[in-house]
Parts: C-alpha cells; sequence; structure tokens
C-alpha cells in the first residue's frame, strides 16, 4: 500500500505494546523476517463460554514484500486460539516512511489490541482496539467473528475476504477508497475512518465453506477465479494458504501479467504513455506488496 490520507508535520511519541521478539508466535504470526507457515488444527468448539456445531480449521501465510523482508513486512494479523473464532488483517500504510515512521508499528498494535479485546462483538474489536493504539501511523483492517454457524465481518480500507461454497465464489468484500490507492484506514491522526465507517456483513456458513482473507497483495494479485481453483485442487488449509501467497508473489513480479492491480488502474486512467499505446501496448504487472493470506475451513464440530 503506497498512499496515507495524513501528513503530520509534528511527530509524537508511539508506544508499542509487543516487540518482535516477544510477541506469541502462535498469534502473531505475521511478525516473522522469513515466509512463514502457522496452522491451528481443528479441535472441538465445545467449551465452557461457546457450543456450535461447527468450527473453523485456520491456515496462514505471509510473504513480505521483498524490500522488507528483514523486518517481516507492514502486515499483522491475529487469529483466536479457540478454532480461529476471532480473525483478523491489518495492513500498515507505507506512506508513513516518508515521515520516517515505521508503518509497522501500527498494524502490529492494531492487532495486538484486537487479541486483547476477543469476546466482544466485531464492531467493538475495531473500535476499541484503534481507541487503545498508540503508534503513529494507520492500517486498513479487516476483522471476523464466528459463531454459532454465523460469520460477521466489519471492513475498513482494501483487506478482504472471500467465501468459496463448493466451487463456487458466494460471497466477497469490496475495498473502500477515498481515491485510486489510497483506502479507508484507520488512523493515529484526529481526521480518519472510525469503526462508524467500517462495511459490516453476516453469511450463514455451511460445514466445507472456505473462508479466504488477506491483505490487498493477495488480492491485487490474483484473480477470484484462481483463488476458486486453488481451493478446488487444496484440501488442506494451510497448503492453500502457501499456494495462495506464493501464486501472488508470483504475479506480483511478473511485469506481463495483467494483474487485478493493472485492470483497476488502467480503468482509472493510469497507462502508458501514448505513444507506447500506438504500438499496442499498455500497463501490465502485479503489485509489489506484503502478501497475508488466512484460510479456513468450516468442518463439523
Amino acid at each position: 500500500m503506497a498512499i496515507f490520507i495524513f501528513r503530520p508535520s509534528v511527530s509524537r511519541p508511539h508506544h508499542f505494546l509487543y516487540s518482535a521478539n516477544s510477541i506469541n508466535s502462535q498469534k502473531f504470526s505475521s511478525i516473522s523476517v522469513t515466509k512463514k507457515q502457522s496452522f491451528l488444527p481443528c479441535a472441538s468448539a465445545d467449551s465452557a463460554t461457546t457450543r456450535q456445531e461447527v468450527s473453523l480449521c485456520v491456515g496462514t501465510y505471509l510473504i513480505p514484500h521483498p524490500n522488507k523482508v528483514e523486518k517481516g513486512g507492514e502486515d499483522a494479523f491475529f487469529v483466536s486460539s479457540d478454532n480461529g473464532r476471532v480473525i483478523a488483517v491489518a495492513d500498515g500504510v507505507s506512506g508513513w516512511a516518508e515521515k520516517n515512521v515505521d508503518p509497522a508499528l501500527f498494524s502490529r498494535e492494531l492487532m495486538a489490541n484486537v487479541s486483547s479485546l476477543v469476546g466482544n462483538e466485531e464492531e467493538i474489536l475495531v473500535k476499541g482496539a484503534h481507541a487503545a493504539t498508540s503508534s503513529i501511523g494507520s492500517a486498513t483492517v479487516i476483522v471476523t467473528m464466528f459463531e454459532n454457524g454465523i460469520l460477521k465481518i466489519a471492513s475498513v480500507g482494501d483487506c478482504g475476504l472471500r467465501i468459496v461454497r463448493k466451487g463456487q465464489m458466494i460471497f466477497s468484500t469490496f475495498p473502500q477508497e477515498h481515491y485510486f490507492d489510497c483506502p479507508y484506514q484507520l488512523s493515529s491522526e484526529a481526521v480518519t475512518q472510525t469503526y462508524l465507517d467500517a462495511i459490516i456483513s453476516s453469511v450463514d456458513l455451511k460445514e466445507g465453506d472456505t473462508i479466504i482473507m488477506g491483505s490487498d497483495g493477495l488480492f491485487d494479485n490474483v484473480f477470484d477465479q484462481e483463488i476458486v481453483s486453488v481451493m478446488t485442487t487444496h484440501d488442506n488449509v494451510s497448503n492453500a494458504a502457501k499456494a495462495l501467497a506464493e501464486l501472488a508473489k508470483n504475479h506480483s513480479v511478473d511485469t506481463k501479467f495483467d494483474s487485478p492491480y493493472s485492470l483497476e488502474a488502467r480503468a482509472r486512467g493510469f497507462d502508458v504513455p501514448w505513444w507506447k499505446k500506438f504500438f499496442g501496448m499498455k500497463l501490465t504487472g502485479g503489485k509489489l506488496d506484503d502478501i497475508t493470506v488466512i484460510v479456513g475451513k468450516v468442518k463439523s464440530s
């Protein structure tokens, strides 16, 4: 993600709740300096606080931007330990680096705050986590809560979610933007989007349904039909998450691939100069970015 809305002229001290070395790796698999894969095995969802007929098996995979591998990228995510009852993804807005602010701090602290608020409704998770985040920066975010067979979704910006059922995509979120490549975002600044700007959705899930969540690094580089194809050929959620992330990475570095991002750019008026068009050329290529993929499979408990 390249553009942030606010250009603060006065810097403020920030406070980050967890460091990369101290964050629980099971919950914050995004804090990694290399590709990192994690898998939450299926278990019964029957507990003292939750009883439901279906639960989620969740697999995750993160590939940092090629230039941000050493710090683990600027995406962050959280998967609760109770079969993925709460899942969240945040994408730190890279434009803050122009102000000598590490964009990863805001997204990581935001996810840390989501983890501390598990048990609240999805809108409250977004509101509370945003209010508690003191780092300078901004991030797009998507939070889901799965309970009693119903998936509740709250999204601000261009992190996304797809649901595949029996080889068909039955649900898709849509990005919120101020203009091309400048999405809605939760920010440390006084003028910003809030939980009130979130798109709230609710979907009844069935056994066998697959949830695909991720940052825009996935959806800018992989078409929906490709996502469906990967889901139909990978039954294991960890393998599916890895396959999608690697497909997105391959597309992102392919200058000839006509990606979802390049298609949208041309539709918004961004293209090669007129003289290149004269020779039949057009703007193509993927988008280099952090790539976070989370795949959840609905299983009978």
